[in-house]
C-alpha cells in the first residue's frame, strides 16, 4: 500500500511532492539579520532531504523583532540578496517548496542565544540589548525587559513592515511564507488573555484580542502573491488556566481562512510559565480539532519522530501534513528513512545514490 506521507500534497496554489514539512529552525547564527554560510549548509542539507516543503526559520521583519542578535531578518537589501542566493541553491539541489516564516518577537526579544543562557540581554552587554514591544507593558516573567505596549500606530506600522518583508520574499523567490502566531511571540501576545490585559479595542473578548494579529495578516495577504502559498503557525492551547484555548484556536483559523490563507501549522504553549503535558504527538489532539471545525488544510508538530507514527496520523485523518524539526536535527535524511519504513521509494538525488543499499554492499553494515 502507498503511505500517505509520500503522496502530494495541494497546497493552495502549489503542490508539495509529499506531506513533509521541515518546521522552521532558528540557528541564532545570522550576522546584522543576514543568513551566512551555516545557514546555506543547514538548509541545503534539508533541501536535499526531498521533504516536500522546507521552512526557513524565523525572520523578523524589523530589526528590534528579532529574538537575539543571531536572528535572520528580511528589513534590507542585503538580507533579501542572501536569502535570494540561498533559495537558489535550495531548489536546484531538493524538489520541495521553499519557505520562510515571517515573525515578531514582541517581548522575548532582545534575548541571549540559547547557548548563552537564553535569559534576557543585560544591560552593559557587549551585544547591546534593545527596547521590546508587545500588547501590554508586562514583562514576559520575572527578571525580563519591561516591553512598551504597541498603540494602533504601531499596530499599523508593523502590519507594513510584515508587507514589505512578503514583498522581499517574493523578489528572493520563497514559494512559501508562514505567518508566525505562535510561541509566546508577538501576535500570539496579543492573541492570549494572559498577556493581552489590554481595554481598548485590541483586548478583552478573542474578536479585540484577534485584531492586531488579523491586521498583520490580511496586510501580509494582500503583499504576497495568490500563485504562491501562505499560511500561518498558530497556537492550539497555552497550557495555562485562563489562557487561550483550542477553542480560540479553532476561531482563528477560521478567520485566516476567511482571509485566504491556505493552511495553518497548530502548535501551543511558550507564552507563559506552564506545564506543558509532553508527550509523543501531545500537540497533534488540537491540529485534529482544528483541521475537523475550521475546515482549513492543517499541520501538525510537535514530537513526531518516526514514519509509522506520522504516517497514523495522517491515517486517522488528524493532519494534512507532518512536520519535524529536531528529527531532521537528528538525521537530514529523515524521509529517506522513512520511505524505505513505509515501503515507498527514497526520495534520493541521484549523486547520493551511490550510497544507497541497491548499488552499494556496504549499506547492510551501517545497521549492524
Amino acid at each position: 500500500m502507498t503511505s500517505l506521507l509520500f503522496t502530494p500534497l495541494q497546497l493552495g496554489p502549489l503542490a508539495a511532492p509529499n506531506r513533509i514539512a521541515v518546521a522552521p529552525m532558528c540557528q541564532y547564527s545570522a550576522i546584522d539579520g543576514v543568513p551566512q554560510p551555516w545557514h546555506r549548509q543547514h538548509l541545503g542539507a534539508l533541501a536535499v532531504s526531498g521533504a516536500g516543503v522546507v521552512i526557513a526559520e524565523a525572520t523578523a521583519v524589523v530589526p528590534e523583532g528579532r529574538i537575539t542578535h543571531g536572528c535572520t531578518g528580511l528589513w534590507h537589501d542585503g538580507q533579501e540578496r542572501a536569502w535570494a542566493e540561498l533559495v537558489r541553491d535550495m531548489k536546484a539541489v531538493g524538489p520541495g517548496l521553499v519557505g520562510i516564516q515571517l515573525a515578531h518577537a514582541g517581548r522575548k526579544a532582545s534575548s541571549q542565544r540559547p547557548w548563552e543562557g537564553g535569559a534576557p540581554i543585560p544591560a552593559g552587554a557587549a551585544e547591546k540589548p534593545w527596547q521590546t514591544f508587545s500588547a501590554t507593558a508586562t514583562p514576559h516573567a520575572d527578571g525580563w525587559h519591561r516591553p512598551e505596549q504597541l498603540d494602533s500606530g504601531a499596530i499599523k506600522a508593523l502590519a507594513d513592515a510584515f508587507a514589505a518583508s512578503a514583498r522581499r520574499a517574493e523578489r528572493a523567490g520563497f514559494d512559501v511564507v508562514e505567518l508566525h502566531a505562535a510561541h509566546g511571540y508577538l501576535l500570539h501576545q496579543f492573541f492570549s488573555p494572559l498577556s493581552n490585559t489590554r481595554t481598548d479595542s485590541y483586548g478583552g473578548s478573542l474578536e479585540k484580542r484577534m485584531r492586531a494579529p488579523l491586521e498583520i495578516a490580511a496586510a501580509l495577504r494582500g503583499a504576497w502573491p495568490r500563485d504562491r502559498v501562505l499560511g500561518a503557525r498558530i497556537s492550539g492551547s497555552d497550557w495555562a488556566e485562563g489562557g487561550a484555548t483550542p477553542d480560540d484556536a479553532v476561531v482563528l483559523a477560521r478567520e485566516l481562512k476567511a482571509l485566504g490563507y491556505d493552511w495553518v501549522c497548530v502548535s501551543s504553549g511558550a507564552l507563559a510559565q506552564s506545564k506543558v503535558q509532553v508527550s509523543p504527538g501531545y500537540q497533534v489532539p488540537f491540529a485534529a480539532k482544528v483541521k475537523r471545525e475550521a475546515g482549513i488544510l492543517t499541520r501538525a508538530v510537535g514530537m513526531i519522530a518516526s514514519p509509522r507514527q506520522a504516517e497514523d496520523i495522517l491515517r486517522a485523518g488528524d493532519a494534512d501534513q507532518i512536520a519535524l524539526a529536531r528529527a531532521f536535527i537528528d538525521d537530514p535524511r529523515w524521509p529517506w528513512r522513512a520511505a524505505e519504513a513505509l515501503g515507498d521509494p527514497a526520495p534520493v538525488p541521484p549523486p547520493c545514490l551511490r550510497g544507497r543499499p541497491a548499488t552499494w554492499p556496504g549499506a547492510a553494515l551501517l545497521k549492524s
